[in-house]
């Protein structure tokens, strides 16, 4: 099977790298999550492979335990903007979510960072799963997966109303007349729905992009639903190319069904590339940082995700055969099925299931040579299975940067990647029309009458 066109590469930038023992070898700084020259070295690298965008992950709540692996996160869409002055071309997507922020200033700082970068802005759309974020905001209880759904579509429509409150002609700057914006042109949302209401107008003005590229990472019906309606790149994560061939012909065909066009939705599987000039170099770096992982970290981890008491799993069993059912998860729902299914199909015990998930966390893991990691990510392409990859380096920057200098050239020499950046906003870089302001039309119908 042959698939012309060029894939999408995103580099999915976390701390000194996505491997949760990444931080214990020798070349890596603990402190690096919070040091800002740290994420600019990042972004020049995959600034120079000529990668879409870059992508910062983020929750309101401390992740993990302090003790397993660094765990200071900067603000994303303040850590982008100084990102944004550190680089031209390569998109900056941050995670926000809507459970627990306003459509007004979260659409304010997402049209802010896009107007600072110059149109590359991304919003990663999540609804935020585990009981310790509620607690944050005044809740003692979670919100049901599918209230967290339905309150993600209103905020949703309301930050794109906001988006669209200004026209692109609204600023006149008429020095003469002394008349700086035309009034007619603004739009206040004047929404009343059922979880939000929010009258006036934004105060920033409609960006070069119109409004950021609408980033998802839910595969959970739910999640897929929402893609289908709002999403222009989806971030998922699949073990198996069956999986991510599934996943892929369903979100088309479900966007598809929404009246959009399948091509203005890219999808993009997480894939942790463990690099060597050899497979045994590589194997023998896999194999040094699962030593390094502290499993009794990584049980408490793992069992709130499969919604289970920690004291339920062995290291050296299997998981428990009565788990919880998709359905009665209130959280993560498709990535505890990835991770069941994966532990299930492979027959792996709790400590092996740890190894394989320390690095991605479910996502795919490749091991090997620069080739062998560039043949992979094509054999996906070519078979319908992704529009490209949301690359998790497992040791940053060494990870980035052997994927930049040794994969990307081989996927360029093979036509699959760009070899210089052809637009200037993350839309073009992802083929993404600009959308149009839904109020100018019927405002140029109004005049026309």
């Amino acid at each position: 099977m042959t698939r012309p066109g060029q894939l999408h590469l995103n580099a999915f930038l976390m701390s000194v790298g996505h491997h949760e023992a990444a931080w214990r070898l020798p070349e890596s700084d603990p402190y690096a999550d919070l040091d800002v020259e740290h994420f600019k070295n990042l972004a020049r690298i995959a600034e120079r492979g000529r990668l879409d965008s870059l992508f910062l992950a983020d929750g309101p709540v401390l992740w993990d335990q302090v003790g397993r692996r660094p765990s200071g996160v900067l603000e994303p869409t303040v850590l982008l903007t100084a990102l944004a002055g550190a680089t031209r071309h390569i998109g900056l997507i941050a995670t926000a979510s809507t459970t627990y922020n306003e459509p007004y200033n979260l659409a304010r700082r997402f049209a802010s960072l896009d107007i600072v970068s110059g149109g590359r802005a991304g919003w990663n759309i999540v609804t935020t799963a585990g009981l310790d974020a509620a607690r944050n905001f005044n809740l003692d209880a979670l919100p049901a997966h599918k209230e967290r759904y339905e309150r993600a579509a209103e905020f949703v429509d309301v930050s794109l109303k906001l988006w669209d409150s200004w026209d692109d002609e609204t600023i006149v700057a008429d020095k003469e007349s002394g008349v700086w914006g035309d009034e007619s042109r603004i739009y206040p949302p004047a929404h009343k729905g059922d979880y939000y209401s929010v009258a006036g107008a934004l105060n920033v003005p409609r960006s070069a992009q119109g409004h950021p590229v609408l980033v998802q990472a839910g595969s959970s019906e739910n999640g897929r639903n929402f893609a289908a309606r709002y999403a222009e790149a989806v971030f998922t994560a699949h073990q198996t190319l069956s999986d991510a061939q599934e996943f892929y012909d369903d979100l088309k065909r479900r966007t598809a069904e929404h009246g959009r066009d399948p091509d203005h939705i890219k999808i993009l599987p997480g894939i942790v590339p463990i690099i060597g000039s050899t497979v045994a170099e590589a194997r023998e770096l896999e194999a040094e940082l699962e030593r390094l992982i502290r499993p009794e970290y990584a049980l408490q981890q793992l069992a709130v995700l499969l919604g289970i008491e920690a004291s339920r799993l062995s290291l050296d069993g299997r998981l428990p055969a009565d788990l919880p059912e998709e359905e009665q998860i209130e959280g993560a729902k498709s990535r505890r099925t990835l991770v069941v299914n994966l532990a299930r199909r492979e027959n792996l015990t709790v400590r092996e299931l740890i190894g394989r998930l320390g690095g991605g966390r479910g996502h795919l893991t490749f091991t090997g040579t620069a080739v062998q990691v560039a043949d992979e990510i094509e054999h996906w392409y070519s078979h319908g299975a992704a529009d490209g990859f949301n690359i998790m380096a497992p040791v940053l920057p060494s990870g980035l940067a052997a994927f930049v200098d040794q994969v990307v050239p081989i996927l360029q020499e093979r036509g699959r990647f760009r070899t210089e950046y052809t637009g200037r906003t993350l839309r073009d870089h992802y083929g993404l029309p600009r959308p149009a302001n839904r109020n100018t039309a019927g405002r140029q119908t109004v005049t026309s009458a």
